[in-house]
């Protein structure tokens, strides 16, 4: 049996005839950047999330970087954020000009500890980015006082989150901004680089519009410098096209989710993603820790099991961000984590005889006798 991390094609011959259709009218009608198709898909997916407004952009980095830009941080100002997550969200940091100061985890959500960001604001902090990281949602409460008591932007990187909730309100709407990704292996993926922002506000949203686009509001009239930082009209096409199918694939997901939980709760050397009712994680990734990582893995593979790390270096110990001074033993859980956690294979199309044999697999592999 060989079981991939996450099975596109799988997915794509379920949707096949929807998605060459939509691929096809969007040739025939030569519009390629932009237009209807991005106008609908901007608003399919803000209602979805239940967002006034809904940017599309060129990808979730760049919906980052967009944000950050229209809140006005640049030079000077620092931003705060979490170690343990894709690189992504502090490079959009660095990108403006600002500087990311890295906090740790908590232990059991693997988000940011609201307890930790309070301790890191300086009177240069200007922002928190809160990363709902692998599809669970962070402690908005306890991160939206203290942005509010600081008076700091407070962002959401949604890259892996489309369609999460918190204490039954969508992600999305929780913060100045919310920023998604539609890279192809996310839950709601593109066939290409494709992002949104997510937003309340008329004027960030005002702005975002005008920044990815060359600042421009006629052909030929800019208003402001931008970027070139637009969604294409293919990408956005074959979005709404799964769009439609977005809720039953998170329930897949999270039928996974637990069927993996029940099945692994009795292997002592394994701790599994906890659960709780004030959230509705959409599970991108299915992640355990183990202090067996390595050899567990190997074992899989040899068995046809794709794994994979998410994320192996934290990243205030990344190699780009080495002249900020940190070092090992600054951010422990997150240090810990980045040496245990591993992700199993999680995506819509997995059969539960799948699962079965995945777990399996691994008490078999702790029959061995792991060392």
């Amino acid at each position: 049996m060989h079981i991939p991390l996450v099975d596109l094609q799988r997915q794509y011959q379920v949707i096949k005839k929807d998605i060459d259709a939509a691929i096809k009218k969007i040739i025939e009608n030569a519009h390629f950047i932009m237009g209807e198709e991005v106008r609908q898909f901007e608003k399919e997916f803000s209602d979805l999330h239940n967002a006034k407004f809904g940017i599309g952009t060129s990808s979730g980095t760049s919906a980052l970087f967009l944000s950050l830009k229209a809140l006005g941080i640049g030079g000077g100002d620092e931003v705060i954020l979490p170690a343990n997550t894709f690189f992504a969200t502090a490079e959009a940091v660095s990108q403006v000009g600002a500087k990311p100061i890295f906090v740790d985890i908590e232990k059991e959500s693997y988000n940011i500890d609201p307890k930790q960001v309070e301790q890191k604001i300086t009177p240069r902090t200007k922002a928190i980015i809160a990363v709902h990281l692998y599809g669970r949602p962070a402690d908005m409460d306890a991160i939206q006082a203290i942005a509010k008591r600081h008076l700091l932007y407070l962002i959401e990187d949604a890259a892996q989150a489309h369609g999460a909730e918190y204490k039954s309100k969508k992600v999305g709407t929780l913060s100045d901004a919310a920023c998604f990704s539609f890279f192809p292996g996310k839950n709601l993926g593109a066939y290409g680089d494709a992002g949104m922002v997510l937003t309340n506000n008329e004027d960030i949203a005002r702005t975002i519009s005008l920044l990815r686009n060359h600042g421009r509001i006629e052909k030929y009239e800019h208003l402001i410098e931008g970027y070139n930082e637009r969604m294409d009209a293919l990408q956005a096409a074959i979005l709404s096209v799964k769009l439609k199918h977005l809720n039953q694939w998170t329930e897949a997901r999270q039928n996974e989710a637990y069927l993996y939980n029940d099945l692994l709760k009795n292997i002592d050397k394994i701790s599994p993603p906890l659960c709780h009712d004030h959230f509705k994680s959409v599970f991108h990734l299915y992640v355990i820790r183990t202090r067996y990582r390595e050899k567990l893995s190997k074992y899989l593979a040899q068995k046809g099991i794709a794994t994979g790390v998410h994320y192996p270096i934290p990243l205030h110990l990344q190699p780009a961000y080495r002249h900020l001074g940190y070092k090992k033993g600054d951010m422990p859980v997150t240090e810990e984590y980045s040496e245990t956690i591993l992700s199993l294979p999680l995506f819509p199309e997995l059969t539960k005889k799948e699962v079965v044999f995945i777990v399996e697999t691994i008490q078999e592999a702790f029959e061995n006798d792991f060392k």
